[in-house]
């Protein structure tokens, strides 16, 4: 008879915990805890790895990826001679050539002690400067990657690097308020300029080799004669940029410069009178990127992209907005692609996009990147778009891809 009982009551305490659902354990329910070596524990199911490269790979537009840095990337530059040629440099103080699909061919360019912030090929392609935010600027064959000589003199990290349009002449913007010149053949200092209170942020020749032009965090720019180190014009104050420059191109006749700052707004200079000639003003956070169109455009255009989210195509004529291209996150960079009337953007939400310049529609957005795109590049013959990220590697992306789509 207990027997029978005890198995009614065992019965009945069942039929209670199935109408309960669930019964949980507390903490005094438990005996003792057991230490489990992780080598004992069951792999991963490789059918569900596969699954996940396989989703990775259908986001991943690219048809070259660089994967030789160990950091985050910042430098790019595309050969103007090779158009599989790439030099890329980040956060693990190193450089690399490479060349797009070709794999198995890369030169590691060692040397600086610190993150490698810029790089740029010279016009001719024969050399390769890259500046470190340890001061020092090094200049390399850009055919074999070997180090042709280490110009140093600036007193903090060089901020950018350019070459002369008709020599190996390489002039370097500093974090220490200077910009230094050098004749790399000669390997030989040549002028040091003087005048920026702050950080010189961006810069470089005009087309025509006889002006420098300046940007710093002071927010003004300075038009400098390079042979006497004089300084031809100064623009700040009213009406020109309350705060620090960002970044600025010059036009292909030398005449004019156009510069963005961290307060969002975008000036013209006619660097012949030093006057501010137009102020184009639609952006409402730090613009990252401005470019004039190529000379041979149609209609005189020129881009400008921002943390507002924004790529901005103006119309010089009329220093209006022609078209206002919105973007998931901030635009870090925009190039021309070509001579054509395409440019791309990178966006910090690491997407590239091509859009139509004359119709203000995008015409792709190119996927792959894992985090922000920090600068992009095209090849010399147009065929190919660079990408660098915050994500450790350079991607590269096929033109034909929105011009077959187009077409």
């Amino acid at each position: 008879m207990s027997n029978n009982n005890n198995n009614t009551e065992m019965n009945n305490l069942a039929m209670e915990e199935e109408d309960e659902g669930e019964i949980f354990l507390g903490e005094s329910d438990v005996l003792r805890e057991i230490d489990v070596d992780e080598e004992d524990l069951p792999e991963a199911d490789d059918d569900d790895m596969d699954d996940d490269a396989e989703e990775f790979d259908e986001n991943d537009d690219s048809v070259h990826t660089f994967t030789g840095h160990k950091g985050e990337l910042y430098a790019l530059a595309c050969s103007p001679t090779d158009a599989t040629l790439v030099a890329t440099g980040g956060g693990d103080d190193k450089a690399f050539l490479w060349k797009i699909g070709n794999g198995d061919w890369a030169a590691e360019l060692p040397g600086h002690k610190d993150s490698v912030s810029c790089l740029a090929f010279s016009y001719d392609g024969q050399l390769l400067a890259s500046g470190g935010l340890d001061g020092v600027v090094q200049i390399f064959d850009a055919s074999s990657g070997t180090l042709k000589c280490v110009l140093d003199g600036p007193g903090a990290g060089i901020e950018w690097v350019r070459w002369h349009p008709r020599g190996h002449i390489v002039l370097a913007g500093s974090e220490d308020c200077s910009l230094w010149m050098w004749n790399a053949d000669k390997e030989a200092y040549l002028n040091m300029f003087s005048g920026h209170n702050l950080n010189v942020t961006c810069g470089d020749f005009t087309p025509d080799g006889k002006l420098i032009c300046t940007g710093s965090d002071d927010a003004s720019l300075i038009v400098w004669n390079p042979k006497t180190c004089e300084s031809i014009h100064v623009v700040k104050g009213h009406p020109y940029h309350t705060e620090g420059l960002t970044c600025l191109d010059i036009n292909s006749n030398s005449s004019l410069a156009i510069s963005g700052s961290k307060d969002g707004s975008v000036h013209i200079v006619n660097l012949v009178t030093g006057k501010v000639v137009s102020s184009l003003t639609s952006h409402t956070d730090s613009v990252e990127c401005v470019k004039f169109s190529p000379s041979s455009a149609t209609i005189p255009l020129t881009a400008t992209g921002g943390m507002d989210k924004k790529l901005i195509i103006w119309d010089l004529q009329h220093s209006t907005p022609r078209f206002i291209c919105d973007h998931v996150e901030g635009v870090t960079s925009l190039t021309w692609i070509g001579t054509s009337k395409y440019l791309a953007t990178g966006c910090a939400d690491g997407t590239v996009s091509v859009w139509d310049s004359l119709l203000g529609n995008c015409v792709h957005t190119y996927h792959g990147h894992q985090d922000a795109v920090q600068a992009i590049s095209v090849s010399t013959n147009a065929d190919f778009i660079v990408s660098v990220s915050v994500d450790n590697t350079a991607r590269v992306y096929e033109t034909s891809e929105f011009q077959n789509k187009v077409a």
